[in-house]
Parts: structure tokens; C-alpha cells; sequence
């Protein structure tokens, strides 16, 4: 599992390594029950504190990315992938709606939206 921290990027580096890691579950690039690095060990490889790591593995658990067991580390938790799907769909749902009230506020038409979408979609694919 390679995690690649940068300084470009905004926000905490823990939300980083959550970033990363969960990517890496998500695409099946680390299988349920296998171990993640200790917080020790991550820490000393990506030169952190260890307090990072730590937080950045309790958000995991607390999503349900990972569990730990005192005493052996950390695991990928068994993904259930329709609430997975469920989760983000509430996250681009709410993205949406700022964008919507966005829109609004500048007197954007649906249909301009909806160009603006698609074009935007098509540009990722």
C-alpha cells in the first residue's frame, strides 16, 4: 500500500491518508481482513506523528473501512458496497444542491446547468 503525502493539497494530512486508504479498499487494492501498517510504523514511514496516523485510522473505523483489535492492528473491514453506493450517493446529492442554489443565485438556466454537467462528466470519463 503506497500513501503519498503532499503539501499541495488542502486540509489535514490524516484526511490524506484516509483519502488514500480508503481509495485503496474501495478499489479492492487492499482485501477484507488484511492488515494495515501499525500507526507506529505508517507514522515513521510517511515522517508524521503518529497522532495523525491515529486519527486517520479512527476515521476509517468509525466509517467502517477498518476495525481494530487491541493487542494485533488494524483491518479492512467486509465492504458492504450497497451502502457504500448509498453513502456517496447522499454526498453528490448534497453536492448538487449547492450547486443548484449556486446556479440560482447567478441566474443560471437547468438547461445551461445540465450542458455544464454533462460536458463536465464527459471530461472525467
Amino acid at each position: 500500500m503506497q500513501i503519498i503525502i503532499s503539501n499541495n493539497v488542502k486540509g489535514p494530512i490524516y484526511e490524506q491518508i484516509y483519502t488514500q486508504i480508503k481509495k485503496h479498499i474501495l478499489t479492492n487494492e487492499l482485501q477484507a481482513g488484511q492488515s494495515l501498517p501499525s500507526m507506529r510504523q505508517l507514522a515513521k514511514e510517511l515522517d508524521i506523528s503518529v497522532i495523525t496516523t491515529k486519527r486517520a485510522y479512527e476515521e476509517l473505523e468509525k466509517n467502517g473501512f477498518i476495525f481494530s483489535i487491541v493487542g494485533k492492528g488494524s483491518f479492512v473491514s467486509e465492504q458492504n458496497n450497497e451502502m457504500i453506493r448509498e453513502r456517496k450517493m447522499k454526498v453528490i446529492e448534497e453536492q448538487l444542491m449547492d450547486a443548484i442554489q449556486n446556479s440560482k443565485e447567478i441566474g443560471l438556466e437547468l438547461t445551461e446547468l445540465e450542458e455544464l454537467l454533462r460536458m463536465l462528466f464527459k471530461e472525467e470519463a
